[in-house]
Formats: structure tokens, sequence, C-alpha cells
């Protein structure tokens, strides 16, 4: 069972309870603030409960032994994911990202915790050669947690985002093997 523990948060696997509240949180919550900052310029596709299950009992393991997604939990309590899919298999790219569900626990260090958290698990446990993330201008909540734990802006491709009728840049963020080692391992 992989558990990765934090001052803040814990990082797990996910169980039948948490994709109940999963799939509530993605496609019953009305008020759900999360949808106005993960990618909602990508429309999502309604999915029955049942069928959102079947995606989560054939949830990809990034590598044999390493899920593509973990629950992030406070005492306890679900209060999001981090999860992570191949850009190229060939160069060892990963991209990652987190979506804090919970909004009572935005803006109190939890979801920096739980990415770095993250980070940190793929390269401890990978031979992985880069990590990277996608997002918009618009969030810089995301922008920031990223430079945080020492991600350099690579790409900024200018109005290629709508949202709210809006045109927003896309932002492509990474960091090395390399840069990580030297900013955690001193």
């Amino acid at each position: 069972m992989i558990k990765v523990i934090g001052k803040k948060v814990e990082l797990r696997k996910v169980n039948q309870e948490d994709i109940n509240e999963l799939y509530y949180w993605k496609f019953e919550d009305d008020k759900q603030e999360a949808k106005k900052w993960n990618g909602p310029y990508i429309p999502e596709v309604k999915r029955t409960k049942e069928e959102y299950q079947e995606i989560w009992k054939s949830a990809d393991e990034i590598l044999p032994g390493i899920p593509n997604t973990l629950v992030i939990s406070v005492k306890g309590k679900l209060i999001g994911t981090v999860g992570s899919y191949w850009v190229d298999k060939n160069t060892n790219w990963l991209e990652t990202g987190i979506v804090i569900y919970d909004k009572e626990y935005w803006n109190g260090g939890y979801g920096s915790e739980a990415y770095k958290l993250w980070i940190d698990f793929l390269f401890n446990s990978t031979d992985l050669h880069r990590l990277g993330m996608s997002t918009w201008s618009g969030n810089m909540r995301m922008i920031k947690v990223a430079s945080k734990i020492g991600m350099k802006e690579e790409a900024r491709i200018r109005h290629a985002r709508i949202v709210d009728g809006q045109y927003f840049d896309a932002i492509k963020m990474g960091i090395l093997r390399k840069e990580w080692q030297e900013l955690h391992m001193n």
C-alpha cells in the first residue's frame, strides 16, 4: 500500500469510497470551484457512476508499482488528487498535476505540500528524467505551486486557451531530475 506522508497531507491509493466522493465532486457538485481552474478549456465528458468506477478499476500504473493517481487526504478526509500521464516514454517524460476539490483547503499550503510530495515520490521511485505540468495563464495558483518546487516555465503559447470567452496563454513548466536533485538532495 502506497502512502506518502507529509506534515499536512497524506497521499495514498484510491479506494471505493474515494471514487464515490470524486464522482460527486467531478460530476454532481454544481458549485465545484476547482472546475474553474483545472483545465476549464477542455470539455468534460459526463460519465455515469458505473463508467467512472470502471475507469478507476482499469487505472494505469506509470511503471510497475507506481500508480498514475493518488488521493490527497488531510486527517483521513479526501480533499483532492495528484496525477500524471506519459508524454513520451522514450525520453522518460511525464506530465503531472494536482486538483484540490475541497476549497476549504485552498490557500493553506495543502496543495503545495501535496504536489511537492508527488514530485518527490515520482523522482525517488523511478528513473524519470523530467516531470512537467501544463496549465493556463489564468491559473496563477498552479503556476505558483510549480515554481515553488523548482519548475521553470518552458513554454508559453499565446492565446491558446479560451476561458469564459477570453483568451489566455497555455503554460508549460518542468523540472529535470538533475535540477530536482540540486534543490532537494543537499
